[in-house]
């Protein structure tokens, strides 16, 4: 890969089942992106977009091919070596927010750093929260949030880690059309002052102009 290159598949494939009775998933799919790359994946529903974010992520193995994230071919990787680089350098949002419900939102957002004794920038985790609208939500626990406002807590959880790669599967698939056009403006903002190479899977062909700089 190059020097701007952060993600490259090769010849991704992903089939499930056996010859009697298989599923191909994804067919010899082949693409680079560039560091800092805002793309959007869209399809219709079992088209493979989720699968293809899965092995990107790593919580899924590929048939065959190759996923290379850094010069690393992640599925190369032994468990507990994928295990450390997932939490590292990969951030997955899903459609329903996976916030642990005995902490506060501060708590869930800085709960990947601490699991990786990592320090915690404040002034970092300050800013994502103010362009988050988090700042009066900050000691509340998740069933006294609304929808929008959680998946709001585990787009700063994600950010907070510091991942070179963000991987988003529908995250606003579950919320209202006024609380998701909030969203898309706050991710927007959030992506441009921090710059992470994301990756959002949506049906939605408009979302994924308004956000997007590539389209897959």
């Amino acid at each position: 890969m190059n020097e701007s290159t952060i993600l490259k598949c090769e010849n991704l494939t992903k089939i499930y089942g056996n010859e009697d009775n298989k599923t191909i998933a994804l067919d010899d799919v082949s693409f680079s992106v560039k560091k800092g790359q805002f793309v959007s994946i869209i399809g219709a529903s079992g088209s493979g977009k989720s699968t293809l974010l899965h092995l990107l992520g790593g919580v899924d193995k590929p048939t065959s091919g190759k996923v290379i994230i850094n010069n690393i071919d992640i599925h190369q990787l032994i468990e507990d070596q994928l295990a450390e680089f997932r939490r590292k350098e990969i951030g997955i949002i899903y459609q329903f927010y996976n916030l642990l419900p005995i902490m506060n939102v501060k708590e869930n957002i800085i709960l990947p750093c601490q699991l990786d004794k990592r320090k915690v920038d404040e002034k970092e985790l300050n800013d994502l929260i103010h362009v988050l609208g988090l700042e009066n939500r900050i000691a509340h626990l998740p069933n006294q949030l609304s929808g929008g406002q959680q998946q709001r807590v585990a787009i700063a959880r994600a950010y907070a880690a510091e991942p070179e790669v963000l991987l988003m599967d529908e995250p606003f698939g579950a919320l209202d059309a006024q609380t998701r056009t909030q969203l898309q403006t706050e991710l927007l903002e959030t992506w441009q002052r921090e710059k992470k190479t994301c990756f959002f899977i949506t049906h939605d062909v408009e979302e994924a102009i308004i956000l997007a700089q590539t389209v897959i």
